[in-house]
């Protein structure tokens, strides 16, 4: 298929370019700008409908403020791909989240026009906050803008960067990209006249002004002014909360329409007043690409596609993912345990809660981007009885440490914390991984913590989790596809603190902790092929280790291998630290802890980014060989 056509874009090599455009040629260069996102989207696979959503609002920012002297800040920045082709990125916006190619977030490390990385949900406005205090110090004289979504606006973080911002009054702007909201034609219309108004005028006596401009109108037009300005002030949409933290609120105007955008943008650049401003504006997920406008989710995150018809790229199919199987595991659990509940942080689809949601929708919570209401609100049900399940990816638990350390640990609450995403994740990237928390739970007292080398082990997890109920317990699985294996209609509790052997040898023993299991039988044969004989086992737990097992295989073996999907400070450590006090690394085995190397991992295929990380099957391998002095080991694989 030939690419669009799109002349005024062709002319645009950085947003400066657009200052020189008029109003309706900043038109037609958001038809082109929206094409050819699609048109790239389609060949990478990525975040479209957030993207759609936003090429006016793009442009029209772009072309008001003299970025990148003035910082634009992209909360999450999944929906910046616009934002990149326009800033001189568009030669290689087609190796989005490709090895080697941009990343499908923000990223500091890429442009000057990136000024804060992102990728989790809810940052925009501290970090606006911070930067516009650091101007007022330096004597700097430049905006800073956050853009923000509707979601991102449920997590607690952005009104405490709000309710900071109002108190010192900080000259900052935050644009609220309310995509969920819809505004009838003649109350949006009116909106946008009358924010035009307010925009302009100086932030005194608004409501006075707007109550008179008001009864200039004709009746019925009164009442639909009067509506529009309920609009306005926040009355219908939040407006009195942002000004009672006090932002001076406008809107909310139509975000796709640059008669509107551009005059007030400019009015609000050249606002005198040391006041933070909110404007909200309305947009929708997927516009003007008519696939994306008809799908539930909108094109959120999509495989690459055929643009004409909007079909997406399908894997052949294979064994059902990770996700799915927890999902059906949990359910399972439910059935027959009515104490069962599950909470998300708008994540229900990635989580697989969705499909509990279906079966159960009276015990499925969602409670927005909020990952430390979601755990204490778990902890907060646990104290009554009830058994919670929360599902949040590895990454995002980070988000809510000090409420697993402080409301869950602390009072041995039975909270059961499913990890999905553990380890590297493929086109997602660093930020995405699930790279750290063996390391940051495992030094929590008291939590019992799993990792499933398979769909199988995993559906035992979960049954596993749903029989401790006096103490918090958690488990990691990867994302992707499972092995294959057959699966019961339910999982079966495993014994607290037991590994397994899945082979016997005595010379080399590879203890996994976690989806290398494959990778681990992978290197036993090699190695076999060497006259090595291998023990390989899979510790199932982390905390409470399974000490009698390890004391064995670092007593009968001289190699010990450790290997985990995680950083150094996990497994590898729990391991070390118990043989040490049991005087087994005095002189004897040989212990190499094979970690996630001490580095964040670009995005790139998930079998590549493994190779790079030194932990697939020829890694363990030449560990061992290298641990033995084999003249021939080859080179060694990352240290952390």
């Amino acid at each position: 298929m030939a690419p669009p056509v799109t002349p005024l874009l062709d002319r645009v090599r950085v947003p400066a370019d657009l200052r020189n455009y008029s109003g309706e040629q900043l038109k037609q260069l958001a038809e082109e700008l929206r094409a050819e996102t699609i048109d790239a989207v389609s060949q990478t696979g990525g975040h479209l409908g957030a993207s759609l959503g936003v090429v006016e609002l793009t442009v029209a920012v772009h072309a008001v403020f003299e970025t990148p002297r003035d910082r634009l800040i992209w909360d999450v920045g999944h929906q910046a791909y616009p934002h990149k082709i326009l800033t001189g990125r568009r030669d290689r916006i087609r190796t989005l989240r490709q090895e080697g190619g941009l990343s499908g977030f923000t990223r500091r490390a890429e442009s000057e026009y990136d000024p804060f990385g992102a990728a989790h949900s809810s940052t925009s406005i501290s970090a606006g906050l911070g930067m516009a205090m650091a101007r007022d110090m330096k004597g700097d004289d430049r905006h800073v803008i956050a853009i923000i979504g509707d979601g991102s606006m449920s997590a607690g973080m952005a009104y405490e960067a709000m309710n900071n911002a109002g108190a010192v009054k900080a000259r900052l702007i935050v644009i609220l990209n309310d995509n969920d909201m819809s505004i009838a034609p003649p109350v949006g219309a009116m909106s946008a006249y009358l924010s035009k108004v307010v925009s302009s005028r100086p932030f005194l006596s608004v409501r006075e002004m707007m109550a008179k401009l008001a009864r200039r109108f004709p009746r019925p037009i009164e009442r639909t002014a009067r509506r529009a300005e309920e609009f306005a002030r926040g009355l219908l949409t939040g407006g009195t909360l942002f000004e009672e933290l006090g932002f001076y609120y406008v809107g909310p105007i139509d975000g796709h329409d640059l008669d509107h955008l551009l005059p007030i943008l400019r009015n609000l650049r050249d606002a005198e007043d040391a006041q933070p401003i909110l404007l909200h504006v309305v947009t929708q997920k997927g516009k003007g690409y008519a696939p994306a406008e008809a799908s539930a989710d909108k094109y959120h995150g999509v495989q690459k596609f055929n643009v004409i018809t909007g079909e997406q790229a399908k894997a052949p199919p294979g064994p059902p993912s990770y996700t799915k199987v927890f999902a059906n595991a949990l359910i399972a659990e439910a059935e027959a345990d009515e104490r069962i509940v599950s909470l998300n942080a708008a994540m229900p689809a990635g989580t697989g809660l969705d499909l509990f949601a279906k079966k159960f929708p009276k015990r499925c919570f969602d409670v927005g981007i909020a990952e430390q209401h979601a755990v204490t609100c778990a902890a907060g049900m646990a104290t009554e009885g009830l058994k919670p399940f929360v599902a949040i990816y590895s990454t995002f638990l980070q988000r809510a440490y000090d409420q697993v350390v402080h409301d869950v640990a602390l009072q041995s609450l039975p909270v059961r914390f499913a990890m999905d995403r553990a380890g590297l994740v493929g086109a997602d990237g660093a930020t995405h991984a699930g790279s750290f928390d063996i390391a940051y739970l495992g030094c929590l007292p008291n939590m019992v913590l799993m990792a499933a080398a398979d769909e199988l082990e995993l559906m035992h997890m979960v049954a596993t989790a749903a029989q401790i109920d006096d103490r918090p317990s958690g488990f990691r699985y990867p994302r992707g596809e499972g092995t294959g294996l057959t699966l019961p209609a339910r999982g079966t509790p495993l014994e607290i603190g037991r590994g397994r052997v899945l082979r016997e040898g005595n010379s080399v023993a590879i203890l996994s902790y976690g989806a290398r299991l494959a990778e681990c039988m992978k290197a036993a044969d090699e190695l076999a092929t060497q006259g090595l004989s291998c023990t390989v086992a899979d510790a199932r737990f982390a905390k409470p280790l399974d000490g009698a097992l390890v004391e064995r295989l670092a007593k009968n073996h001289e190699v010990l291998i450790t290997i985990e999907e995680g950083s150094v400070g996990g497994f590898g450590s729990l391991v070390a630290h118990h043989l040490l006090w049991k005087g087994l690394l005095d002189g004897q085995v040989k212990l190499r802890p094979m970690v996630l190397p001490d580095t964040f991992i670009d995005h790139a295929a998930p079998k590549v980014q493994y190779d790079q990380a030194g932990l697939n099957a020829r890694h363990i391998v030449a560990t061992a060989q290298a641990a033995l002095g084999m003249e021939h080991a080859k080179a060694q694989p990352a240290r952390a």
